[in-house]
């Protein structure tokens, strides 16, 4: 049954994205390096395989794109922390560069207009989390698909739970079910 095989399968997908969100970070790398190195690979196996020729048998530029797409992707496959920790910092920097920048404008217009006390926590908030985003990049990449996990879990146990009772009420109506002779094999009989 399809049904059951898709809740099985989210119940493993999220049981190892909770256990193991740091792996499933790097694969996303990984995976993105894949998806870089492919038409890349393309990009330049056609060019070889024309023999740098085109349309007309006219010369055709090297792909330095598609190069530059292979490299990028071989880069990503082999060194997937490296990127995420990039990713990460400058996530950090920005939350805390858009946390100053919203507490400076909320401070500088409080004259002017009354400024709730829950739009300065909002920016404090916002400035906080790119400081913790700064000082652990890594744990803050891996929440993400803690969360997917979680949410992969409870989305097959609701459906495992839906699965069971349909099924018992289904059987349930088989039983009341009662064996009838259609009116066809009635008038056929008489």
């Amino acid at each position: 049954n399809y049904s059951l095989l898709s809740t099985i399968c989210s119940l493993i997908i999220g049981v190892l994205l909770v256990v193991w969100p740091d792996v499933a970070v790097s694969y996303l790398v990984i995976s993105i390096g894949v998806l870089f190195l492919i038409p890349g690979l393309i990009g330049v196996f056609s060019y070889f395989s024309s023999n740098g020729k085109g349309e007309g048998n006219t010369r055709r530029m090297f792909p330095v794109p598609a190069l530059g797409s292979v490299i990028l992707g071989f880069w990503l496959m082999i060194m997937p922390k490296f990127f995420v920790g990039i990713l990460m910092y400058v996530l950090g920097v920005l939350l805390v560069l858009a946390g100053l920048s919203q507490l400076m404008k909320l401070i500088s217009v409080r004259n002017a207009v009354r400024v709730p006390f829950l739009m300065y926590f909002f920016s404090v908030l916002i400035l906080v989390a790119g400081m913790l985003v700064l000082v652990n990049p890594f744990g803050a990449a891996e929440i993400p698909f803690m969360i997917l996990g979680i949410s992969a879990i409870v989305y097959g146990l609701t459906d495992m739970l839906r699965l069971i009772r349909y099924k018992k009420k289904q059987m349930e109506e088989e039983k009341d079910i009662v064996d009838i002779t259609p009116i066809e094999e009635i008038k056929d009989n008489e």
